[in-house]
């Protein structure tokens, strides 16, 4: 007996549904294709739990003939495709005749729907791929399709589904390119008795972003129209101030049909090469509009990726037009004084300042003064301050050439002479009037008063030598001691080890590394630090399923993040060690991130996010530290034997003297 067998008909449509429908965002993608094409103007798409129990789309289109209902459940039955040569240029969004058939055969489905030209409507009624009823019904024009109980019987297939929260936002990604890529056709979504998507149908792409990714994200967008060589380039690109860690936000359409275009999106990185920041990249809603017989569709049982007949047309016609956006839409960024707020989070070296002071402040009676430039006598009132910075140079003596008689009567009437104070003019001012405030008050000692009064004199102080003190060494040990030498270039350490070595330490690298292993040994508890207002990011949907699903790896990462619905969610905590600024492209990336590495195991996810948060809260090359904190930097360095930062660069390069007597010729 031969081995070789025909599957009965039932079993064959369930393999061949699995090709098309793979999960409840599948038979959504194809019944609002399927509106599209049938002509409809306004689309209703309903879920609930996920779409796994009830999906429903209705649209007013054309409806189908009662005569063209049965037909249209049998596999490979279509009214798009005629003849071989159809297959060449392809203008319909489906063509393949094999979606109803494959949705009918994994699900109860119930059609009701009119043609225009028929007074009353059809009723169908089809469960497993088997017909249960066709009846008359009365409703409007158009089409109704309601789908139950998805993967009823194939049971293999319904445990890979995912939870009702993913599935759903799945849909709504589905949802979210077709309102991006049909703007003239109203859409409303709605998911679980609540609408989340309702779109004005008013053919203005703007207006349909609007309603999909929100009023912030629109604002930041510059307007894409451009032709070459027959291929029409429109939508809409982000600002370059506005990019984003990830690709996740491009949104590419060929003819109106959401893809996957990898050509469009290198052409659009080359062409912001110069104008967007290195590693980060700009959104966009782009339709290409080309011939039909220019590009294959029936590529991908999905139809999200196609292939060109010649893809450098389409790099150029891109590329052309994102540069000629780029260099009509950019503008020069405008500097606003931002409304003062109080502070939520506390940088740690901002501790270390407030330590130190506090210590300077207690020591500030035995220790001596650094002698300041010339100016005039901080504690003079603010119109002789004022005066004195806008007058002439010629009109304030150097410090050098002051009358020697001058200042021997300042000695005389117990003048204080002014040194330098480091407090930028305006605290010191802050303070200085509130001295005076004290003073008329009666709070302040009356040496103070009689110091203050003497000081509004219109003294100029002279210029003088400041001491030198010896920095103590940073750690002594039996064999080995640390001394503190300066900082070069703003970004490097430089430290004397023994009388034999040089350490040049990347105080950039090091606190990275510093901050890093601290939040391994927290695992994250204790950094987070609550916002006083939430911050909303807005997500592509596939992330935004991501973050929402594993909620508890950007807990022990110090974030605390609820849904906020419609892919945004708002970070109501963040870890202290993040400047404001850099919470969302945190959030961003860290999205990203879970959303394409879902099969890692907690500690690798763990592990890359406490990377990304120590490496934009560590102090950064060319920014401004004061002595004690590169001290202290330094001696951690030591301490806790730091050799790389978590990227794998190097902290520390070790000069030998020997190799510096070499240079100079002494050896």
């Amino acid at each position: 007996m031969g081995k070789i067998t025909v599957l009965e008909k039932h079993v064959a449509e369930l393999i061949a549904a699995g090709e098309v429908v793979e999960r409840p965002s599948s038979v959504i993608k194809e019944l609002v294709e399927n509106s599209i094409d049938a002509g409809a103007t306004a689309i209703t798409v309903e879920i609930k739990n996920g779409g796994m129990t009830f999906m429903r789309v209705s649209d007013n289109g054309c409806g189908i003939l009662r005569e063209d209902v049965r037909p249209a459940f049998i596999r490979h039955a279509t009214s798009k495709v005629r003849t071989e040569d159809d297959l060449d240029a392809i203008a319909t969004l489906g063509f393949r005749g094999e979606a109803l058939a494959s949705v009918s055969s994994v699900s109860h489905l119930e059609l009701i729907t009119k043609a225009r030209e028929e007074e009353i409507g059809t009723r169908y009624l089809i469960e497993g791929g088997e017909e249960i009823s066709l009846s008359d019904t009365g409703c409007p024009d158009g089409t109704t399709f309601i789908i139950r109980d998805l993967f009823y019987n194939v049971p293999a297939r319904m445990k890979f589904l995912k939870t009702d929260m993913a599935e759903g936002n799945a849909v709504s990604n589905v949802v979210d390119k077709i309102a991006l890529s049909h703007p003239e056709i109203a859409i409303t979504y709605i998911k679980d008795a609540k609408t989340v998507l309702r779109t004005a149908g008013d053919g203005k792409l703007l207006s349909a972003i609007y309603a999909v990714y929100g009023r912030e994200f629109a604002s930041g967008l510059i307007p894409v129209d451009y032709t070459l060589g027959g291929i029409r380039v429109s939508g809409y690109l982000s600002r370059p101030e506005n990019a984003r860690p990830n690709r996740n936000m491009q949104n590419f359409f060929i003819n109106h049909r959401f893809v996957i275009c990898k050509t469009a999106m290198a052409a659009i990185s080359e062409a912001c090469k110069g104008t967007v920041m290195v590693g980060k990249f700009p959104s966009c809603v782009i339709n290409l509009e080309m011939s039909f017989n220019a590009v294959d569709v029936n590529v991908h049982p999905t139809k999200l990726e196609v292939r060109f007949v010649n893809e450098r047309p389409v790099f150029d016609a891109v590329y052309h037009a994102v540069k000629t956006a780029l260099a009509g839409g950019e503008q020069r960024i405008e500097a606003t004084r931002a409304a003062q707020q109080p502070k939520v989070r506390i940088n740690p070296f901002e501790l270390a300042q407030k330590v130190f002071r506090e210590k300077e402040e207690e020591q500030k009676a035995a220790r001596p003064a650094v002698p300041a430039m010339k100016k005039a006598s901080p504690a003079a009132s603010s119109d002789e301050l004022f005066r004195l910075l806008d007058a002439p140079e010629k009109e304030i003596p150097a410090a050098a050439d002051a009358p020697q008689p001058a200042a021997e009567a300042a000695a005389k009437a117990d003048t204080t002479v002014i040194l330098h104070d480091p407090m930028p003019f305006a605290e010191r001012y802050r303070e200085q009037a509130r001295e005076r405030r004290e003073q008329a008050e009666g709070t302040v000692p009356a040496s103070v008063s009689s110091e203050a009064s003497v000081q509004q004199s219109e003294t100029i102080t002279r210029q003088t030598e400041a001491p030198v003190q010896e920095i103590a060494p940073l750690i002594e040990t039996d064999d080995n001691s640390y001394r503190y030498i300066g900082e070069a270039f703003g970004t490097y350490i430089i430290v004397e080890k023994n009388p034999r070595e040089l350490l040049l330490i990347d105080k950039h690298a090091a606190h990275e590394r510093v901050i890093f292993e601290r939040l391994k040994r927290e695992k994250g508890s204790g950094c987070a630090q609550l916002l006083l207002e939430p911050i909303a990011v807005t997500l592509d949907k596939n992330d935004y399923s991501a973050v929402l699903a594993q909620p508890e790896v950007l807990v022990q990462s110090g974030f605390e993040i609820d849904d906020f619905g419609s892919g945004t969610v708002l970070v109501r905590s963040a870890p202290q060690y993040l400047a404001a600024e850099d919470i969302a492209p945190s959030v961003i990336e860290m999205a990203g991130y879970l959303s394409e590495h879902k099969k890692e195991i907690l500690s690798e996810k763990m592990e890359w996010i406490y990377h990304n948060v120590s490496c934009r809260a560590a102090v950064k090359g060319g920014n401004r530290s004061t002595e004690q904190e590169l001290i202290e930097l330094a001696r951690q360095v030591e301490d806790e034997d730091i050799r790389h930062c978590p990227h794998g660069r190097p902290v520390c390069v070790v000069l030998k003297k020997r190799e510096l007597e070499r240079w100079f010729g002494r050896v």
